[in-house]
C-alpha cells in the first residue's frame, strides 16, 4: 500500500508587484491557514515518509510549517523544481521516481495541476478548484511507485481552511 496526500501551498501574497511568481511568500492568512491545517494533519494523521515540495517559496514554507508541526527534521524535505507548473503528467513522473521503501508521500504544490491531479488519481469526488492549503489524500494498492496510475486511487480524506472556519475564529 501506498499513499499520496497532496497539499496546495496555502495563501500568497500578491503585494509586491515586483517579485517573480515563485518568490513570492505567504500572506497573513496563508501563515494563519498552514498552521492551523498542519496542527490538524499532525494531530489526525500518522508522520509520513517523505516531504516533497516545489521549490517556489509558497510551497516550500507551506511544506516547512507541516514539517515543524509534526516534528520532521527539514532533511526529510525534498525540493523538486519540477513540482513547480507541473501537469499531471510531470506529477506521475515524480512520484514514480521515488524510493520504494517510502509508504507515505506529502506533497507541496500548485494549481491547476493539483486539481487536475486529484481528478485523475480517483473518481471519488470531482474537484473543481483545490482550494489553497487544501489536503486531499488517497490510498493505492500497489507496492511500487512506479505503478502508480490514474483512477486506481481511494481518497482517504478531503480538507480544507473553510471547512474549519468556525474553529478557527475561536481561536
Amino acid at each position: 500500500m501506498k499513499e499520496i496526500t497532496l497539499i496546495r501551498h496555502a495563501k500568497s501574497d500578491w503585494g509586491n508587484e515586483f517579485l517573480k511568481d515563485v518568490d513570492r511568500c505567504l500572506s497573513a492568512r496563508g501563515l494563519r491557514d498552514a498552521y492551523f491545517m498542519s496542527d490538524w494533519y499532525a494531530k489526525n494523521n500518522p508522520k509520513p515518509d517523505l516531504i516533497l515540495s516545489s521549490t517556489a517559496a509558497r510551497a516550500m514554507s507551506t511544506a516547512l510549517i507541516f514539517s515543524r508541526a509534526l516534528e520532521l527534521p527539514s532533511a526529510q524535505i525534498t525540493l523538486e523544481a519540477k513540482i513547480y507548473e507541473a501537469n499531471v503528467s510531470t506529477l506521475y513522473s515524480v512520484l514514480r521516481a521515488q524510493n520504494e521503501a517510502h509508504k507515505s508521500i506529502l506533497m507541496f504544490g500548485h494549481n491547476p495541476g493539483f486539481t487536475e491531479m486529484c481528478n485523475d488519481l480517483s473518481d471519488d469526488l470531482y474537484f473543481d478548484n483545490l482550494p489553497t492549503c487544501a489536503i486531499a489524500s488517497y490510498q493505492f494498492d500497489i507496492k511500487n511507485w512506479k505503478d502508480l496510475s490514474a483512477k486506481k486511487g481511494r481518497l482517504n480524506y478531503y480538507e480544507f481552511p473553510k471547512n474549519f472556519k468556525a474553529l478557527q475564529s475561536n481561536l
